[in-house]
């Protein structure tokens, strides 16, 4: 078929899709389009300017093949997932490019002259695409702003913010509607809603606080209950649908808090003005009241818009302060707020909720922004107060909406829901937990429920509490934002939605905006709603993870003044690749490679025990085990902290700096020998074929000095040390082996050192051959005795000229010769060097071997042999038959051998 007819086939079997690009490291990218269960992949060349997460139209170009993917073409780019970059200008006389500092395959964006606002070459600049070129793939941009270099901090907080896809600045439309809003109340406005200004009113916010959404009022009603009200910032009646500042709420769905920042989602006029319901000022809510009894049982609930004036704004520590001294101001409505609070609290439990806790960790900073100390927050009393009162109201409206319905269909609403846990990696936890003593009981998602309540109370205050706690959360689904209303299982409500933060959440703009039309009785179904809903969550995710990336850079920037320090900590996660450590004084994580753990043996990831195992000592690494770090690096840029395990560092340390002493020590020991030797006029200079290859790196190698304790000069060290120095020898019997060619030289050295202690008296000699003389097996035949030596300790024939060989090279050796005096054996003695006390045990068994060897002699003419003539026979000996001589020798004495060795 020609390339022609191809093209035909495939124009004519071409599908188009609409999906997001995914888009890999490697330049190729994969497009996720709903309701097909494979994606879709596009190579870098068929990309067409497309960029991660950019929503596009793709066409199929080749249909998948067996269980393969689909391949395509983007052909059009719908919706840009980022407008902003940051990078390093490059300028020219005319124009200049922005190199981008991150970013998967993003172009050089092209700046013209208009739009530098004099930036210069190597500035850190914020660029905004205007357009990416009709037929160049350069895109254009204009400059937003030029960052301060010499702000490392600022510049580092701007890119987190730009890298997740947040713009820092509002648009000039935007900003232009923010000036025509008018910031009076109007009495018209008044008699709409209902007044609640003449009722005690408060809001609880952080100290820090500027955006006050939401606030709480109380009063006794005449029929004995008490009418408690939620009141939330009413910003829907200042973003009106379809304005500019709307869109741009929509957009970025939600404010970002970092450490040192707020990044908001409308502009602060709105925020921290209009919308704030500050103490002592009028504003515009949207309620929901409850009358209630002190049991927090609600029998009568009005959901509506209303005018507020609150009379006191507290922070969360002075109410804490209030229930925890029963005194304070307001003291009386705040102690029933929380006998309420903590009520509803334990009914939400008992009917299914979760007590999932969490630490919330702050930073103190200087006026640069850099960290000086970290604060650890706790959930108390006073935040577990306005949480339920909260949560009463979002379960509320939720309920109310849910039960509406517009041409017998639901409305479409944005519900929060919380699906039940996944089976496998609930079965993978409770398997997890068991190993802690924690059972589960999976029967049912109620059973679910109530096994992790009780594990997560019986947890508390223990090692594995932080480590249970997140990966029960880890085991939960994912909260999200949708139409289908599945319920919310971690709170145990039926019905859910978020109604309190519209100033931060843009869902929760919505919720405001579909419950006024359903309490008017005018609803408009948003056909769009899950598709808003859809993005809201994308966006709440890429928030909290630039919220997770600042806070791990501030926590790098902080522990770089501790480099070397060592603190304790817990694992907080493993992977095939390592495993984390959280500190326990600093909460701050840092990870373990394998690299280094593997330069002591192969550690393998066990996925079902969240744990490294070690191959051969089958030493583990889990979730929630303690252990003990050192900080050896940190990366700012990456934002990476690197910890290894004290104990492995300590223990390499020290077990290098006893290695790289044991070669002077041997050297010492040498040189003493050789001294008495000398002393005593019997030292024999080695012969080259007597040199011991092993030992010669104890007189050649100089001792280094001991490393720092930095992981891989350590590591590195203690594999060469590994190598060329035995570990410390122990006194462990050692089988004689068959000789061999290549092991000559080091079985002759062997040899040596167990004949050397003989100087003993032929009397003592005698005496305890007398005792082992049973144990000796009997005489072997003359041809069999030297193939079998290494079988049997048998004594082997001795000529006259290997015993005199022996004696030559051996100057301990007691004389085999059949009329041996006491004389010559105290003649042998003064040529022996004085030897340990290990040495008197050795020469005890030599004493019997010689007595084996003389009742084995089957030709006692060629068993003597006088002294001179066995001198004469040694000085023409050669070394084979010095080796010969070495087969006539007894078993060796193994603590005699591993000395030999160790010299």
């Amino acid at each position: 078929m020609s390339k022609k007819k191809k093209d035909k086939k495939h124009a004519g079997q071409k599908k188009t899709f609409r999906g997001v690009v995914e888009l890999t490291r490697s330049g190729m990218a994969f497009i996720i389009v709903p309701g097909l269960t494979k994606d879709i992949m596009v190579k870098q060349k068929n990309l067409h300017t497309a960029l991660d997460k950019d929503e596009v139209l793709v066409d199929v170009i080749k249909q998948a093949r067996n269980e393969g993917r689909m391949e395509g073409v983007i052909t059009d780019i719908l919706k840009r997932n980022k407008t902003e970059f940051t990078g390093t200008m490059q300028v020219n006389k005319n124009f200049g490019f922005l190199i981008t500092d991150k970013g998967m395959f993003m172009p050089d964006i092209y700046i013209p002259a208009n739009s530098l606002k004099d930036a210069k070459n190597g500035d850190k600049a914020v660029v905004k695409i205007v357009a990416w070129g009709e037929k160049s793939r350069k895109p254009v941009g204009e400059i937003i702003e030029i960052l301060d270099a010499a702000d490392t901090n600022d510049l580092a907080m701007k890119e987190i913010l730009i890298e997740a896809g947040f713009p820092l600045n509002f648009p000039d439309e935007v900003l232009k509607e923010l000036a025509a809003i008018k910031e009076d109340i109007t009495e018209a406005e008044i008699q709409k809603r209902k007044d609640c200004r003449k009722i005690l009113t408060f809001t609880i916010d952080p100290v820090d606080a500027k955006d006050f959404d939401d606030a709480i009022s109380i009063r006794k009603l005449k029929n004995g209950l008490y009418e408690i009200g939620v009141h939330i910032a009413d910003v829907s009646h200042f973003v009106i649908p379809g304005t500019a500042l709307d869109q741009e709420a929509e957009k970025r769905a939600t404010s970002v808090y970092l450490p040192d920042r707020v990044l908001p989602m409308l502009p602060e006029k709105i925020s921290n003005e209009l919308c704030s319901l500050r103490p002592h000022e009028d504003k515009l809510t949207f309620s929901a009241m409850f009358q209630m009894n002190e049991k927090g049982e609600v029998k009568q609930h009005w959901i509506g818009r209303t005018i507020i004036h609150s009379n006191h704004r507290f922070t969360y520590e002075e109410v804490q302060e209030t229930i925890e001294r029963n005194e304070g101001p307001y003291d009386t409505e705040v102690l029933l707020l929380n006998k309420i609070a903590q009520t509803l609290r334990q009914d939400r439990f008992a009917h299914g909720a979760i007590n999932f806790s969490s630490q919330e960790v702050r930073f103190k900073l200087d006026e640069t922004g850099k960290p000086v100390g970290i604060v650890i927050k706790e959930s108390k009393e006073a935040h577990q107060l306005i949480e339920e009162f909260m949560l009463l109201a979002n379960r509320t409206i939720a309920a109310y909406v849910s039960k509406l319905r517009v041409n017998k269909q639901p409305v479409p609403f944005p519900y929060r829901v919380h699906d039940t846990p996944d089976e496998e990696k609930l079965k993978v936890f409770a398997a997890f937990a068991g190993k802690f003593g924690y059972r589960f009981d999976t029967s049912s998602p109620e059973n679910i429920a109530r096994s992790f309540n009780t594990m997560l109370q019986m947890v508390q205050g223990k090692p594995e509490q932080h480590v249970l706690e997140t990966l029960g959360i880890r085991t939960m689904a994912k909260a999200i934002y949708t139409v289908d209303n599945v319920g919310h299982y971690g709170l145990g409500f039926e019905d859910y939605c978020h109604f309190t933060s519209p100033i931060r959440r843009h869902p929760d703009v919505l919720v405001h905006r579909v419950l006024a039309e359903c309490l008017a009785g005018n609803i408009h179904p948003d056909k769009q709603m899950e598709k808003k809903c859809r993005h809201d969550s994308e966006m709440e995710r890429k928030a909290m993870e630039a919220e997770r990336a600042a806070n791990k850079y501030k926590q790098v920037e902080y522990m770089q003044q501790f480099i070397g320090h060592t603190f304790d900590g817990v694992i907080s996660g493993v992977a095939h690749f390592g495993f984390w450590v959280e500190t326990v004084d600093t909460k701050c994580e840092g990870l373990v490679s394998i690299h280094n753990l593997n330069k002591r043996e192969e550690f393998v990831f066990n996925e079902n025990e969240y744990a490294l195992v070690g191959q051969a000592s089958g030493r583990k690494f889990r979730i929630g085990d303690k252990v003990s770090i050192r900080v050896v690096a940190s990366n700012l840029a990456k934002r990476q902290l690197d910890y290894d395990l004290e104990s492995e560092l300590g223990e390499l340390a020290q077990r290098d700096t006893r290695r790289q002493n044991l070669p002077k020590q041997r050297d010492d020991r040498r040189d003493n020998r050789k001294k008495k030797k000398e002393k005593q006029g019997n030292y024999i200079p080695k012969k080259p074929w007597q040199q011991q290859p092993a030992m010669q790196p104890a007189v050649t190698v100089t001792p280094e000095p001991v490393p720092e304790p930095v992981v891989d000069q350590v590591a590195v060290e203690t594999h060469v040390v590994d190598v060329t120095t035995p570990p410390p020898v122990e006194a462990v019997p050692a089988q004689p082996a068959t000789p061999k060619k290549t092991g000559a030289k080091k079985e002759k050295a062997v040899g040596k050192k167990d004949k050397v202690p003989a100087a003993t008296g032929n009397a003592k000699a005698k005496k305890v051959a007398v005792v082992e003389a049973p144990l000796a097996p009997p005489p072997a035949p003359k041809k069999a005795a030297a193939k079998k030596s290494a079988d049997k300790p048998a004594v082997k024939k001795t000529t006259a000229k290997n015993a005199a060989a022996t004696v030559k090279k051996t100057p301990a050796k007691t004389a085999v010769a059949k009329k041996a005096t006491a004389k010559k054996a105290a003649a042998d003695a003064k040529k022996a060097p004085a030897k340990k006390a290990v040495a008197k045990k050795a020469a005890v068994k030599k004493a019997t071997v010689a007595k084996e060897t003389k009742a084995t002699a089957s030709h006692p003419k060629k068993a003597v042999a006088p002294k001179v003539a066995a001198k004469k026979a040694a000085q023409k000996a050669s070394p084979k038959k010095a080796a010969a001589g070495k087969k006539a020798s007894s078993k060796p004495v193994p603590t005699a051998k591993n000395k030999a060795k160790k010299k």
